[in-house]
């Protein structure tokens, strides 16, 4: 059972840019199933979001092993992918995450930390 989760998010398109935005949205998903169909990841979510006036447009849920996906992180494949998406919209970003028992452990921590500090 997945235990950690990276979130990749981004906005805009760059004006003029949106076939290749297409293309790159494209090559993320089969790049993502081929993680999943590997065992690498459990699963990943696209989500894209309604036109809100904000900065964040959409964003990929991978779940996995914390081990797994900070390999992933560091896999060139995955770098390359990432500076493509730079190239063609604004503001994307990978975040780490905790889920699972991750999250548990976190909430934990901060239980641990609110009670020493009151």
């Amino acid at each position: 059972m997945a235990n950690a989760a990276l979130f990749v998010g981004w906005g805009q398109t760059v004006r003029g840019r949106e076939t290749k935005a297409l293309q790159v949205f494209n090559d993320s998903q089969v790049y993502y199933a081929r993680l999943q169909q590997e065992g690498k990841i459990e699963s990943f979510e696209t989500i894209i979001l309604q036109p809100h006036g904000g900065d964040l447009a959409g964003f990929v849920l991978l779940r996995g092993e914390r081990a797994t996906l900070d390999q992933i992180i560091s896999s060139t494949e995955f770098q390359t992918l990432t500076v493509r998406a730079n190239m063609i919209a604004d503001n994307v970003g990978v975040i780490s995450a905790a889920i699972g028992s991750e999250l548990a452990d976190g909430l934990g921590r901060f239980l641990q930390a609110a009670t020493e500090l009151g």
